[in-house]
């Protein structure tokens, strides 16, 4: 019984989903539960525990033969992070997928007037799709002291990462990563001399362009240890990170604009609206070879405006220097968070 049960977990795919408790993150773990019930072991890691047991109870109603764990970890700590991939390596041998989910958009900003101008424009499906001149961001400060947009979206997921290196890098397998990356991501909106983007207004965009330079130059470093990494876009989706672009909107005029969302879809593929249909490139990459991936394409869940979804491919704007420029900074900052961290255990009281 003991080998029948070791050989079980060793055969069983280790899942890590970051940001999984709403959103496409659940959606992703609906549609990998969907076609494989028994065969996986998915680990939600979630900032909110409470919303975190929510969704496992949703997810073990619809499976209940699902193996569904949970991680407290939020990506905008470096102490929880840290704690969060200590926690991985006890429970789990190996990671064969880590799908870098979670992010925020805080304190949006919206141009009502540059909307309204662009809603009779040339430029409105653009616009819908990507969010360019109508949306900026106030950033904070982590405890830690770095931007919060840099350090949740983009930094502590490198962090966490970083720890699991020897999970996902084993000698004759493969692992993944996948980053849920957006068409917000702007060349324009990120600086190598800002990383954090602390003097900008626009920290969403950048960390997302980070993130598809950051994926190139892992694809560059860890390739031949096995561990490959892939960039996504989930396309225009109903999340509550949409709903929170404009806080002050009454909630009924997005019921109400809900149709032309609809409209929209039979002009543009982007429009994907829908949790379940975002997540179709996530799905789709789950069952793709990483070896046959192009690091410089961006994966792009699609809906048709008869409803079918797809995925595409479609090359990124960066390029091979400055990815390498931006892991360097990435690696000469996480030396720096180590140093200071360990001071600090040292200085703390026994």
């Amino acid at each position: 019984f003991l080998y029948w049960e070791f050989e079980v977990n060793r055969m069983n795919k280790v899942i890590l989903v970051t940001g999984a408790n709403s959103g496409i993150g659940l959606a992703l773990c609906e549609r990998l539960l969907s076609v494989d019930t028994e065969g996986l072991q998915l680990c939600l890691a979630c900032r909110n525990m409470r919303r975190a047991e929510a969704a496992r109870s949703a997810l073990l109603t619809s499976h209940p033969k699902a193996q569904v764990a949970l991680l407290q970890m939020d990506t905008s700590s470096i102490s929880s992070v840290i704690s969060a991939a200590q926690e991985v390596k006890k429970r789990y041998d190996r990671l064969d997928y880590l799908y870098l989910n979670a992010g925020i958009m805080p304190n949006p900003q919206f141009d009502v007037n540059a909307f309204f101008k662009g809603l009779f424009s040339r430029n409105v499906i653009t616009m819908f799709a990507t969010g360019e001149g109508i949306l900026t961001q106030q950033d904070g400060v982590t405890p830690d002291g770095l931007q919060e947009v840099f350090m949740t979206n983009l930094f502590g997921h490198f962090l966490l990462l970083r720890e699991l290196e020897s999970m996902l890098c084993r000698a004759g397998r493969t692992s993944q990563l996948v980053w849920t990356s957006s068409s917000n991501a702007h060349r324009s909106a990120f600086s190598l001399e800002d990383i954090q983007h602390k003097k900008g207004t626009q920290p969403y965009s950048s960390s997302k362009y980070a993130s598809d330079l950051l994926s190139l130059a892992l694809n560059t470093h860890y390739n031949k240890q096995g561990l490959y990494s892939s960039v996504i876009c989930p396309g225009f989706v109903m999340t509550n990170l949409t709903y929170n672009i404009l806080p002050s909107f009454p909630a009924f005029l997005w019921t109400l604009f809900t149709p032309i969302f609809w409209l929209i879809r039979m002009f543009t593929n982007t429009f994907t609206l829908t949790p379940y249909n975002g997540a179709e490139a996530l799905f789709w990459l789950f069952k793709q070879k990483p070896e046959s991936l192009d690091p410089y394409a961006k994966y792009h869940s699609l809906t048709s405006g008869l409803g079918n979804n797809y995925t595409q491919p479609r090359k990124m704007d960066i390029d091979l220097e400055t990815s390498e420029s931006l892991y360097e900074k990435l690696l000469q900052l996480e030396r720096e968070v180590r140093k200071k961290l360990k001071d600090e255990q040292k200085e703390s009281p026994p």
